[in-house]
C-alpha cells in the first residue's frame, strides 16, 4: 500500500483538497515526521485516536473543530477514570494528551489542511512544574531494593539484577531500558558503556558502574551458557524473557513492585521504574554532582525538569546561606 501524498502549496496558494486522505493518514505521516521512541509514538497515536473517536461520536469533522470543542473534550477527559487506577485522569495526563493534539494540528497547519490550530486557543490544565506525582525512594530504600534483587534465585534472577542495577545506577527511563540491545554495549577510553536513543530521538551514551557492569556480565554469561554459545555470539535484545522475546515495560513495573514489597518498602504498591530515576537525580544532587551534569546524564533538555526530579532540593541542609556563612567565617579566622 503506497503512502498518501501530502502536497504543500506555495505561499499564498489556496489550501489543497487532499482527496482520499483521512485523519489516520495524517497521524501516521505526522509520526513519521517526528523523531520519537516507539513508546512515545504509540502513546501519541493513542492520544490522537482518542480525540478522533470523540469527534466521530459527536459527528464533528476534526479538520473543522474550534477551541470550544477542544475545551469540551478536555473537561470530559478530566472526569474520565484511568484504566489502571480508576481515578480521574491527572491534569498532567490531560495536558499531555492536548499537547499531542496540538502537535498533530501544527503538522496539519503546515500542510495547509486547516486554517488554524484549534488547540492553541484552548484552556489547558495548569501544571505545577515543581511537582511530580511519581513516588520517590530514599537512598536506603534503593539499597534495600538492590539487596532484594541480589538475594533472589531462579532462572530470571540474574536478568532482574541487571535490570534493577541499570535503572538504579544510570537513572534510565523504562523505555530506554527495555529498548537496549546487546550491540549497544561497548567500551570507551577505559569505561564500560552503553549507547541508546533517548527521548526525542537523541543518541545517548552512559558509563556503566563496576557493580552494574558485573551484574550485566553475570547475566550474559548465564544466558550464553543456557544457549550453549559464547557471550560474543549472543545477539538481539539485552534483556529477554524465557522465550527470548524482548522484556517489556509492564514486566519491569511488576518486577520493581515485587522487589520493593520483598524489601519492606512501605509505598511498594505505588512505585514504578521511574521512582528509581527520581532517586538517581535526588541522590546525585545530594552528593554534590552539579545540576548540569545530572541534567546531561538524564537527557533533560530543560534544567527545570531535572530540578523537579530532585526531591531533596528544598532541604534546609542545602540552603546556600550556610555555604556563604562558612566562607565568611573562614575569611575572619
Amino acid at each position: 500500500m503506497s503512502r498518501p501524498e501530502f502536497p504543500v502549496p506555495s505561499r499564498g496558494a489556496a489550501r489543497p483538497a487532499l482527496r482520499g486522505v483521512g485523519p489516520g493518514d495524517f497521524t501516521e505521516a505526522w509520526l513519521r515526521n517526528r523523531r520519537l521512541s516507539e513508546h512515545t509514538r504509540d502513546a501519541y497515536r493513542r492520544d490522537v485516536a482518542g480525540w478522533l473517536a470523540w469527534c466521530a461520536a459527536r459527528e464533528l469533522d476534526p479538520l473543522r473543530v474550534n477551541f470550544l470543542d477542544v475545551n469540551t473534550y478536555g473537561r470530559e477527559l478530566e472526569g474520565t477514570p484511568a484504566a489502571r487506577s480508576g481515578r480521574p485522569l491527572t491534569p498532567a495526563t490531560v495536558a499531555r494528551k492536548l499537547s499531542a493534539l496540538s502537535s498533530w494540528y501544527d503538522f496539519l497547519l503546515k500542510l495547509q489542511a486547516i486554517e488554524a490550530n484549534p488547540v492553541s486557543g484552548a484552556d489547558r490544565p495548569r501544571i505545577d512544574r515543581d511537582h511530580s506525582a511519581t513516588v520517590g525512594l530514599t537512598p536506603e530504600e534503593v539499597d534495600a531494593l538492590l539487596a532484594a534483587a541480589e538475594a533472589e534465585a531462579g532462572p530470571t534472577a540474574a536478568r532482574n539484577r541487571a535490570a534493577v542495577a541499570l535503572l538504579a545506577d544510570l537513572g534510565l527511563r523504562v523505555g530506554e531500558l527495555v529498548s537496549l540491545d546487546l550491540a549497544d554495549l561497548g567500551a570507551e577510553r577505559g569505561h564500560r558503556s552503553v549507547r541508546f536513543v533517548g527521548k526525542g530521538g537523541k543518541p545517548r551514551r552512559r558509563a556503566l558502574t563496576p557493580s552494574t557492569a558485573y551484574a550485566v556480565d553475570a547475566y550474559l554469561a548465564e544466558r550464553a551458557a543456557a544457549a550453549r554459545v559464547t557471550v560474543p555470539e549472543l545477539t538481539g535484545p539485552l534483556l529477554v524473557t524465557a522465550t527470548g522475546a524482548r522484556l517489556d515495560r509492564h514486566s519491569v513495573f511488576r518486577l520493581i513492585r515485587r522487589l520493593a514489597r520483598t524489601a519492606g518498602i512501605p509505598a511498594w504498591a505505588k512505585l514504578s521504574p521511574h521512582s528509581l530515576r527520581h532517586a538517581f537525580a535526588t541522590t546525585a544532587r545530594a552528593e554534590g554532582v552539579p545540576l548540569e551534569d545530572v541534567q546531561d546524564a538524564m537527557g533533560h533538555a530543560d534544567p527545570r525538569t531535572t530540578r523537579r526530579y530532585d526531591r531533596d532540593r528544598h532541604n534546609l541542609d542545602r540552603d546556600p546561606a550556610y555555604v556563604i556563612w562558612a566562607a565568611r567565617a573562614r575569611r575572619r579566622a
